[in-house]
């Protein structure tokens, strides 16, 4: 008890050393977000005395199996099968309904130079970490923790989790997942600025005001493992029709492009008749897109304008969104070529789909295919089973499965 009771006394004095130093502009933005990652800072970095602090040091051996076991079951494979099939990437990639997930952005295009994520969650902020309440920081890096459980276990964030789990606590939003998965992606955060988009798509920073719909977000500046800077952008927009039309988000993104698109456990919402606008605006805009079933139906698609290569294997969608079967999908997929790794709602392997869809050159004049549906009929498949979480993971209690 003596013992425990100086150990907790030396936590407090090097938390209450770090408070007072007022050294908290020297904390970069890359030394936040590897402590946030469970990473060393750089040796003279404010945040050293507080990775003594018990809490910080199991944070960093939970992170440092997760990414391992990540990186060798998924994200390596991933990086693998895009240098084989994605010939020519484009500079800029987008990827809507996104959550903070510049992981698998990074994984599937990793020679991008400008990332674009949209989604509904808020960007929030990273807080001055030296000044956390002594005895907080456990508690701070376990919020992180468990905002990431569902992506690292399972590739996709559980939507539900996360408007409990990011808007809690001292840390909260997508930055600080941003944050991580940055640090643990091997790149170096040089520049964070808080942005927001008027609804001319104009960029607004500082003190700027952009007007009654703003769109805000951040603009994250970055060396890659190349060496190379590049640009991450995030920004919180409603992508219904109506969120689509009255923001700038789209019209932002319009001058980035054409670019290549990825869409993941997206919640099938682009098969319903309230996301048109951003589904028709990813036809138009994207020059490859990367999906699962839960991205654009088939049906949307125009034969004459886009190429398919299936991977993978198509069972249908899982028990939360019923309805959503594609027959054209199912005889598509009934020539694919394998692929080792899980993605999506089916995220175990060899139960996987993932589609490559590749416009075809000059063909942006051919007719649109029909978008107004959303969805095809078709018959029904025998009921898909529900996927279990891993045997390693135990699943949370209490709490029912909404996913993204």
């Amino acid at each position: 008890m003596v013992r425990a009771l100086r150990i907790a006394a030396v936590a407090l004095a090097l938390l209450a050393a770090a408070v007072s130093s007022g050294r908290a502009a020297d904390v970069t933005f890359d030394d936040a977000a590897r402590f946030l990652a469970g990473m060393q800072p750089s040796p003279d970095s404010p945040l050293v005395p507080l990775t003594k602090d018990p809490g910080w040091q199991r944070h960093a051996k939970f992170f440092d199996g997760a990414f391992a076991q990540l990186e060798q079951r998924q994200l390596s494979k991933i990086r693998n099968w895009a240098e084989v099939n994605l010939a020519a990437p484009r500079p800029t990639m987008f990827y809507l309904f996104s959550g903070p997930d510049f992981l698998y952005a990074d994984a599937f295009y990793s020679k991008a130079s400008t990332y674009v994520l949209g989604a509904l969650e808020p960007v929030g902020a990273v807080p001055d970490l030296t000044r956390l309440p002594r005895g907080s920081v456990g508690a701070a890096l376990y919020n992180v923790e468990r905002s990431l459980g569902s992506i690292l276990s399972f590739s996709f964030f559980i939507t539900k989790h996360m408007k409990v789990d990011l808007h809690a606590n001292q840390v909260n939003g997508t930055l600080p997942i941003l944050y991580v998965f940055l640090a643990r992606s091997g790149k170096t955060i040089r520049n964070v600025e808080m942005i927001a988009l008027d609804d001319k798509g104009g960029v607004h920073a500082g003190g700027d005001n952009p007007g009654r719909n703003a769109t805000r977000g951040v603009r994250i500046t970055f060396v890659g493992n190349d060496g190379e800077a590049r640009t991450l952008y995030y920004f919180s927009t409603d992508l219904s029709n109506a969120g689509a039309r009255a923001a700038g988000f789209l019209k932002f993104c319009g001058t980035l492009g054409p670019g290549n698109s990825l869409l993941k456990s997206a919640s099938y919402l682009l098969h319903k008749g309230d996301f048109t606008v951003a589904r028709n605006w990813l036809l138009t805009n994207s020059a490859t897109i990367i999906q699962d079933d839960s991205g654009i139906p088939l049906a949307n698609y125009n034969a004459q304008q886009w190429r398919f290569f299936p991977f993978g294997r198509y069972l249908g969608p899982i028990d939360e969104f019923p309805g959503r079967y594609q027959g054209r999908y199912a005889e598509l997929f009934t020539r694919a070529q394998p692929i080792d790794f899980g993605v999506g709602y089916r995220w175990r392997m060899h139960e996987s789909n993932l589609l490559l869809s590749v416009k075809v050159p000059g063909s942006e004049t051919a007719p649109a295919a029909e978008t107004t549906s959303s969805a095809e009929p078709s018959p029904k498949p025998p009921r898909p089973k529900r996927p279990r979480p891993p045997e390693s993971i135990p699943p949370q209690s209490g709490r029912f499965f909404w996913f993204r």
